[in-house]
């Protein structure tokens, strides 16, 4: 069994457990990877990204990045994840989803069973484009409708007709003076169990 032993810390790892560190390490992307390979480096390598390099095997950059990141709490951004994927339309222009937020809101209603924290909401994609047209919004900043009704959908609004709470019918319960009540007690006994 390979043992390696940190020097100046006296950590002794052994090789089951540096497999299990780089597994860990591997399961992980991004900023995650190189937090995680910051603590071990911290913890087990007295935080030399060199060190980490001979025990783990990990980029020798990546972990000096990774303590960097730490010491000054700023997070690095890649250039991919920077520059890359479309924005939502809610970072796009917050003044515009604001408005709608408001008028969802006016418009919203929770669920009559409670069951869920969804709200629901009478108001449709087309009037919320035309009420925001009416606020004095431009075209070229509001979503088309199947865009519209995706935003209120991601952000908890469920675009369907809320209909009112209907009363449960009355009807009649039994009672052991009631003529019905006394034949169907007799038929159940009469029935043979299936058991």
């Amino acid at each position: 069994m390979r043992v390696a032993t940190v020097a100046e810390s006296k950590v002794c790892l052994e090789a089951v457990h540096i497999e299990d560190i780089q597994l860990a390490s591997s399961k992980m992307t991004g900023a995650d990877r190189r937090g995680f390979q910051a603590e071990m480096t911290l913890k087990y390598c007295s935080g030399s990204a060199r060190r980490a390099e001979d025990v783990f095997g990990w980029s020798r950059q990546a972990v000096q990045l990774g303590l960097h990141e730490k010491r000054t709490g700023i997070v690095c951004l890649g250039l991919h994840a920077f520059c890359c994927g479309a924005k939502l339309w809610e970072e796009k222009h917050p003044e515009v989803a604001k408005a709608l937020w408001e008028l969802a809101e006016s418009h919203a209603q929770q669920d009559p069973t409670f069951r869920t924290t969804l709200s629901f909401t009478r108001l449709t994609a087309e009037e919320a484009i035309k009420q925001l047209r009416a606020q004095g919004f431009a075209d070229d900043v509001l979503p088309s409708r199947s865009g519209m009704s995706n935003v209120l959908n991601r952000n908890g609004y469920r675009l369907r007709p809320v209909l009112k709470a209907k009363p449960q019918k009355k009807s009649p319960k039994p009672t052991p003076s009631s003529p019905i009540s006394g034949n169907v007690t007799e038929i159940a006994k009469a029935k043979p169990s299936c058991a």
